[in-house]
């Protein structure tokens, strides 16, 4: 990835999404040719000149004070998720670390597979990396979501599942929705990791074998996947109501647990508990 060219997209994606009237603009008559606010609205929002915002957006200012970025923030109504997204973008990158060595080999610890097990009953839980690799899974989320440990090495991924399985479609009832998440979820894991090989190349495929992907994609959406409901279906138990939360693991860098819960008492609990029991 390219960080001044992914900048400008950014902001100019950032910059269409916006009303003159969102902004808190003074509208700047005229016929307006483009969706969203003007450069030079931008650049008055921000306090800066609209020569240098324009080459912000076209790369060509690879310095950039964190107090201008602010200030562009502020101008867009960037989110926090999208602000920080927008900070790690304009950081400057060491030449060296361009390309990159071999991805490290990420392991789950022992305590980590432990507590899995503890939830097999009433949990389906998946540890994963920031490019969604399965790093683990207790037995409820292979029964309910997919079975990754049968799965070759490289496809046990949870974006990959999600994108390129059919059986996706018919394990998420809102499967459109989900999937526009995870791709504003590989588009900030992309802004954190630039030169990460393997991710680039996992973007690339779905860019090619994916129709919607491409749309989606040039959207600079960024979205954490923190927590919320999801639908998901499974042929013995029906339809379950439940609830995703995302946690860090702070002594294993990149590893987080995906956790499904259901309301107490609720029948989506009830189905969870037949499915772990089968």
């Amino acid at each position: 990835m390219d960080g001044n060219a992914e900048l400008g997209d950014f902001l100019r994606a950032r910059r269409a999404r916006l009303s003159p009237e969102q902004a808190g603009a003074a509208p700047n008559g005229g016929v307006r040719r483009v969706p969203g606010l003007r450069r030079e609205e931008v650049a008055h929002l921000a306090g800066v000149s609209a020569d240098y915002y324009t080459r912000l957006e076209q790369g060509r200012h690879p310095n950039v004070s964190e107090s201008v970025l602010a200030a562009v923030a502020r101008a867009l109504r960037l989110d926090g998720v999208e602000r920080d997204h927008l900070f790690e973008l304009a950081r400057p990158r060491a030449e060296a670390a361009r390309g990159g060595g071999p991805p490290d080999v990420q392991r789950v610890r022992p305590e980590v597979h432990r507590m899995l097990e503890v939830l097999n009953g009433v949990s389906p839980a998946i540890v994963v990396n920031h490019r969604k690799d399965v790093l683990a899974a207790n037995l409820l989320a292979r029964a309910l979501i997919a079975d990754f440990e049968a799965l070759p090495y490289r496809r046990r991924n949870l974006a990959r599942f999600i994108l390129l399985d059919p059986a996706a479609r018919e394990v998420y009832a809102d499967w459109e929705e989900i999937a526009q998440e995870l791709v504003a979820n590989l588009r900030l894991s992309c802004g954190r990791h630039p030169d990460d090989r393997l991710l680039n190349e996992l973007v690339g495929e779905f860019m090619v074998k994916v129709p919607e992907f491409g749309a989606w994609w040039d959207d600079h959406r960024v979205r954490e996947c923190a927590y919320g409901p999801q639908r998901l279906r499974h042929p013995a138990v029906g339809e379950v109501a439940l609830h995703h939360e995302t946690l860090a693991f702070p002594a294993d860098q990149d590893q987080t647990v995906c956790l499904y819960t259901a309301g107490p008492g609720s029948d989506s609990e009830r189905a969870l508990r037949l499915l772990a029991g089968a």
